[in-house]
């Protein structure tokens, strides 16, 4: 077994291309799950995931959360 241990941007690359070959979430989801074991996103991350892409989003980075913080330099 290869010692690869995905992360974020990886798992939602191989969703990228999975919803390209007309896969659904579920399908995708137990992709990989059969390739990643443990280190695979959960099924409704999937789901969201493809939602993102459906609406044209293909933008695998996290969003930024939150009000950004103001800085006070003197």
């Amino acid at each position: 077994m290869s010692k690869f241990v995905p992360n974020k941007e990886h798992s939602r690359t191989v969703l990228i291309f999975c919803f390209h070959l007309k896969k659904t979430a579920a399908e995708s989801y137990r992709l990989l799950r059969e390739a990643y074991g443990e280190h695979d996103p959960s099924q409704d991350i999937c789901e969201r995931w493809f939602r993102r892409f459906k609406s044209g989003d293909f933008d695998v980075a996290d969003k930024e959360h939150g009000k950004p913080s103001k800085s006070t330099k003197m």
